[in-house]
């Protein structure tokens, strides 16, 4: 995937600033594909450039102008092209699983930090992924939104934010209970 698909689907149900577009992307976006302003910036402009979003200035008082952007009939079909193709697996590169490969070697208390750091991570995040479904659910329940809900992607998406976290949470609440149990063991001689 490329970051402009991120964009496109950002772009999808309302006209939003680059500011705007990059709020988006650290509130929902984020948990699947991570982008700085200045990439979501210069990516906007190139979208632009090729026809794939429009952007129109608006003046404000007292305050400076501001550039909205809509997703163009060409950009949707851009998506619409990129969602036909199959997907790449992802692959996971966390430099607290290398920490762990070498676990043997490494001093425990230090990695058990390392570790209950990404747990406490982890437990905020999902928390907040859980507090942004509920409001994306409204007053349905789970079953009742995912069948008539307004905007089931973007719901779709965010959950598996929070289950990804709370399986880091769980995967370092275990490692660190390996590690703690192993100490208490001495080791063959």
């Amino acid at each position: 995937m490329a970051l402009r698909h991120a964009v496109l689907a950002a772009l999808l149900d309302e006209e939003l600033s680059g500011y705007q577009v990059t709020k988006a992307f650290a509130a929902g976006v984020a948990n699947f594909w991570h982008a700085l302003p200045q990439q979501v910036y210069a990516e906007l402009a190139r979208l632009e450039k090729e026809g794939l979003v429009a952007g129109r200035e608006v003046v404000q008082e007292a305050r400076p102008n501001k550039r909205l952007f809509r997703v163009t009939g060409e950009g949707l079909a851009e998506l619409e092209s990129f969602a036909s193709t199959a997907a790449k697996p992802a692959f996971l590169r966390e430099d607290l699983l290398v920490q762990v490969q070498a676990a043997d070697h490494l001093d425990a208390d230090v990695l058990i930090e390392r570790l209950t750091e990404r747990y406490a991570f982890a437990e905020a995040k999902a928390a907040l992924f859980e507090d942004q479904l509920r409001r994306m659910r409204g007053g349905l329940d789970e079953a009742e939104f995912l069948l008539r809900g307004a905007r089931v992607g973007p719901y779709l998406t965010c959950r598996r934010g929070r289950d990804f976290e709370r399986a880091n949470r769980d995967w370092c609440r275990d490692v660190m209970r390996v590690l703690r149990a192993r100490r208490e063991v001495p080791a063959d001689s």
